[in-house]
């Protein structure tokens, strides 16, 4: 025999059920008319061209979508020293994080080392990498001219730039990178 607590669970069940199936049926009655503009079933807020510009912040591989700013290697030398080096060794050799610098002529190696200046294709892709995603705890926290100065200092390191670069949105899509051409290009319409 159950008892009486058993035979509730079944009924809030129940109960529930049919209170979800009214609120969708209340939903459905809604006429189109009474929805917010630009939104589905009448909730949310519709985005604006301001707020998908905070979140567009992606850069071509041929400089479109850089930021007005500039940065040189010795300021990013302190740059890279002070946020940085604890991750990724004090001359870019690695640690916790990835090794930056060396690492030319190694792909064809049994053990390639994948780096800044061995493998990417774009300095461009650099600048977007480290605007995005560092430093590792505090990702998107660094300037535009914080970047440039970095990247300057990461391709200087790589023997890519010399020590008086300077790099700005008309100067980093016109790096070009020892592995340019070692990636096959996508064959589909619209694609790089």
């Amino acid at each position: 025999m159950r008892d009486r607590h058993s035979l509730r669970r079944p009924a809030r069940v129940a109960l529930a059920a049919l209170l979800s199936l009214s609120a969708l049926a209340s939903c459905s009655s809604i006429a189109p008319g009474e929805l917010n503009a630009g939104t589905q079933y009448g909730i949310g807020t519709p985005l604006t061209d301001q707020d998908l510009a905070a979140w567009n912040i992606d850069i071509a591989p041929d400089g479109r979508g850089l930021p007005a700013g500039s940065g040189d290697v010795a300021t990013g030398a302190h740059l890279f020293a002070a946020k940085c080096a604890a991750c990724h060794g004090a001359r870019g050799e690695g640690g916790l994080g990835d090794q930056l610098i060396g690492g030319l002529g190694t792909l064809t190696s049994a053990k390639p080392q994948r780096t800044v200046g061995s493998y990417w294709p774009y300095a461009t892709t650099l600048f977007d990498y480290i605007r995005r995603a560092m430093p590792y705890n505090a990702p998107e926290s660094l300037s535009a001219d914080e970047v440039y100065a970095v990247s300057a200092f990461l391709l200087n390191q790589n023997g890519i730039v010399p020590a008086n670069t300077r790099l700005d949105a008309a100067t980093l899509p016109r790096v070009v990178m020892p592995n340019r051409h070692g990636f096959v290009a996508d064959p589909r319409p619209g694609r790089l």
